[in-house]
């Protein structure tokens, strides 16, 4: 399936409600106080950056980077629509932030996900690409229910 991903300025609302449910997932797996998805008064930051994958005009996932200075950003917001699941757009959205990152000048690439099973797939999308486990970054401090990965982006 061929996606088309764009940055995204969030007016027509349907990457808020995808992130709505996201959020509604996480407190499902993990405490609150590990919850660490962005609430949708966060979603217009001027740090955050935000991208769309769509099929047919659907959307299909989201993505989001947040610079936290200017050599290290942060994957925020990663979310699949579930009838787009496992047809590669967590991939090309990841994929589309990366680049960017790339193209920014940011040096590092980190993120936390969660550390149960139910995150394990989105854990092996992440090392497949370059990502490896680290310390807290940012503002995180060390939780249970987290897993941090950073990468670090080649400088050519």
């Amino acid at each position: 399936m061929k996606f088309h991903i764009d940055r995204d300025d969030l007016s027509d609302g349907q990457i808020v409600k995808l992130l709505e449910s996201h959020l509604a997932d996480m407190l499902l797996h993990s405490p609150p106080e590990s919850v660490h998805a962005l609430v949708p008064a966060a979603l217009a930051a001027p740090e955050i950056s935000f991208w769309g994958a769509r099929c047919d005009g659907r959307l299909a996932g989201c993505g989001a980077l947040k610079e936290l200075s200017p050599s290290h950003a942060e994957l925020k917001s990663m979310k699949t629509d579930p009838h787009f699941a496992r047809q590669g757009v967590a991939s090309d959205i990841l994929q589309a932030m990366l680049a960017e990152a790339q193209c920014r000048g940011y040096q590092r690439v980190s993120l936390e996900t969660g550390s149960m099973a139910v995150f394990e797939p989105a854990r092996r999308l992440y090392q497949k690409y370059g990502f490896v486990e680290c310390g807290p970054f940012g503002n995180y401090q060390l939780d249970p229910h987290s897993t941090f990965m950073t990468k670090i982006l080649s400088s050519t």
